[in-house]
C-alpha cells in the first residue's frame, strides 16, 4: 500500500458558471482501465501492470494480480469481483478478498474467450462481457457472453467488428456496444431473460463532429442520465444524450487517450482512466478525478 500523490491540478472552462477540475490521483498508472466506484471507494484495472488496484481517497493498493493476465476491468460480482484478462483470455472470479477462486477460459459452445475487454453487470447478479477478438482490423469475430454467479459464459452476440465498452440502459431494456474498429456504437434490445436482440446502429462517432478515426473505448451511463463514451484514440469523454444521440458536450484530459471512467455515488466526481504513451507497454497513464463538469 502506498500514499498517491497529487501530481496536478488542471482548471478548464472558466468561461463557465463552475470551472472543472481534473486532479490526477493515480499518476504512476499503467494504462488503467475498466473502473468502478463502490462505498467511496475506486477499483481499476492496470492492463499494463496485469492488477487490479483500489483507492480510497488518500491510498492505493493492489486488490489482485496476476503476471500476463492483462487485467482490462472490474466489477462486484456477488461478494467478490469478476475481472476480464485481456491477455491470458479469461475471466476471473473471485472471493471477497480478492483471492481468485475460478477461472473462465472457455464459453458454453467450447471456444475460447479470446480478448475479454469490459464487464457490464445485469443487475441480476449475472454480467455481460465484450470478447474483442483479436487485436486486428480484419477480422469480425468481437462477441458478447453473459456471465452467471457460477461462472458459465454463454455467447449472447457475435460478429461484432473488435467489441469493446458496454453498458446496460438505465431501464435494462438496451445493452449499448462500442464497436471500436468501426468507429461506432451499436445497441442491442435485451429480453427478461438476458437474451440480445434486434441488433441495430446506435450512432457513428464522426456524426458528433469526431474525426472518422475516432476509437471509442469504454461506455458508461452518467448519473445525469447520458452516455459517457470513453476515446482511446484521444484525451477526451463525450456525453451523449441517449434519446436525442445528440452530443451534450464533451471533457477533456491532458492524455493521449481517455479509455473508461466510473463516477462517484454523490455523481459529483467522474474518474477518467487515461493512456499517456501507447507506444508500447507498460503504457504509461494516469487516473484522473474531474469535478464541476
Amino acid at each position: 500500500m502506498r500514499r498517491i500523490l497529487v501530481a496536478v491540478a488542471l482548471l478548464v472552462g472558466a468561461a463557465s458558471a463552475q470551472a472543472t477540475e481534473i486532479k490526477v490521483i493515480d499518476g504512476a498508472a499503467k494504462f488503467p482501465e475498466g473502473p468502478f466506484v463502490e462505498n467511496g471507494i475506486l477499483y481499476y484495472a492496470q492492463y499494463g501492470a496485469g492488477e487490479i488496484d483500489k483507492w480510497d481517497g488518500q491510498t492505493r493498493s493492489v486488490v489482485w494480480s496476476k503476471a500476463g493476465s492483462g487485467a482490462n476491468a472490474v466489477q462486484r460480482f456477488g461478494d467478490g469481483f469478476i475481472i476480464a484478462g485481456y491477455d491470458d483470455g479469461t475471466i476471473v472470479l473471485t472471493d471477497a478478498a480478492g483471492k481468485t477462486r475460478r477461472v473462465i477460459d472457455h464459453d458454453t459452445e467450447g471456444n475460447p474467450l479470446v480478448g475479454p475487454n469490459d464487464i457490464a453487470l445485469d443487475g441480476k447478479g449475472g454480467a455481460y462481457v465484450s470478447l474483442s477478438g483479436p487485436w486486428e482490423p480484419g477480422p469480425i469475430v468481437g462477441k458478447i457472453v453473459h456471465v452467471t454467479a457460477d461462472g458459465t459464459a454463454t455467447v449472447m452476440a457475435k460478429d461484432i467488428h473488435y467489441a469493446n465498452g458496454l453498458v446496460l440502459s438505465k431501464d435494462g431494456g438496451t445493452l449499448y456496444v462500442n464497436e471500436s474498429e468501426a468507429n461506432r456504437v451499436i445497441q442491442f434490445a435485451v429480453a427478461p431473460d438476458g437474451a440480445l436482440s434486434d441488433r441495430r446502429l446506435f450512432l457513428r462517432l464522426y456524426e458528433l463532429g469526431e474525426p472518422p478515426s475516432a476509437y471509442p473505448d469504454g461506455i458508461k451511463l452518467g448519473p445525469d442520465g447520458n452516455l459517457y463514451i470513453g476515446e482511446y484514440s484521444a484525451g477526451r469523454i463525450l456525453i451523449v444524450d441517449p434519446v436525442t444521440k445528440k452530443l451534450v458536450k464533451t471533457i477533456d484530459v491532458p492524455s493521449a487517450g481517455a479509455p473508461n471512467v466510473a463516477f462517484s455515488a454523490d455523481g459529483k466526481t467522474m474518474y477518467v482512466t487515461a493512456v499517456d504513451d501507447k507506444s508500447g507497454a507498460p503504457y504509461p497513464g494516469k487516473v484522473y478525478a474531474v469535478t464541476g463538469f
